[in-house]
């Protein structure tokens, strides 16, 4: 069974959703990734969007969504931090599952160990009450580092209630191996965004993380390896922002289209 491609948010560094979902489904993609408001970079210079504030376009998407057969893979955007508690993100979580969003990601934002596992606790409940599924990123420059501790979090919220979401990029960057893919139990991976990059960063992390990824069979991450190891059938989120190139005037719909066409020459 081929692997699913989604066009994930931070790919298209701003572009507003129906365009978004018009754009995956015209290249033969699955699914999107979808925040509720524009990214805080906007190199293209797209209209801003909310779409918490505008009901019209959540319904416009919601339409886009069905025409065309795309659905929202992963709602992004959701975070536990020192100043926040969970229960403050129950509007967004609403605003998700109205727009038929599969599952629900978060991220720790360096927040302490112990409010991390519990914060991400609740926000897993919160996701499962709505009907959507429940995922957490590892990412070196985070409180959850690598898959390991990642592992810990979900043993902590429950097995039937989290799972993990492996970036390739935070996966290899921590140390992680193909043989911990291999060996890992595929009921435990509920995303995985894919992307590549050099093996060893030379700047700062999360720099290159939001700005200057690598297309699929460009860098030095073994992905063909990666993406063999990984349950046959699991979607895979191109998360790959080219951010030089967008502000070099290229139209996003051309190399997004490249990112697409090598993932897929990778993978055949």
């Amino acid at each position: 069974m081929p692997h699913p491609l989604g066009i994930e948010l931070l790919t298209v560094l701003g572009m507003g959703p129906v365009e978004h979902v018009t754009l995956a489904a015209d290249l033969g993609c699955s699914a999107v990734s979808m925040g509720l408001t524009q990214l805080p970079f906007n190199p293209h210079g797209y209209a801003g969007w909310s779409l918490r504030d505008d009901a019209g376009l959540r319904q416009e998407l919601k339409a886009v969504l069905r025409e065309r057969g795309i659905v929202i893979a992963l709602a992004e955007g959701v975070s536990v931090s020192a100043e926040k508690d969970a229960s403050e993100l129950a509007a967004d979580m609403d605003l998700f599952a109205e727009l038929g969003a599969l599952r629900v990601n978060a991220v720790d934002r360096g927040v302490e160990r112990a409010r991390a596992y519990d914060q991400l606790a609740a926000l897993a409940g919160m996701a499962r009450e709505r009907g959507m599924e429940f995922s957490f990123s590892f990412c070196p420059a985070f409180t959850i580092g690598n898959l390991e501790e990642a592992l810990k979090v979900v043993r902590h919220i429950g097995e039937g209630d989290a799972t993990v979401l492996i970036d390739s990029m935070h996966f290899f960057r921590s140390g992680g191996t193909v043989r911990q893919i291999a060996e890992l139990d595929p009921a435990l991976i509920g995303y995985v965004q894919l992307c590549d990059g050099p093996r060893k960063g030379g700047g700062e992390y999360m720099q290159e993380a939001m700005y200057s990824r690598m297309i699929p069979g460009e860098g030095e991450l073994p992905l063909r390896e990666f993406v063999d190891a990984l349950p046959r059938g699991q979607m895979l989120g191109l998360e790959v922002p080219l951010m030089a190139q967008a502000e070099s005037g290229r139209p996003a719909p051309e190399y997004i289209r490249e990112i697409v066409t090598k993932t897929r020459d990778l993978l055949a």
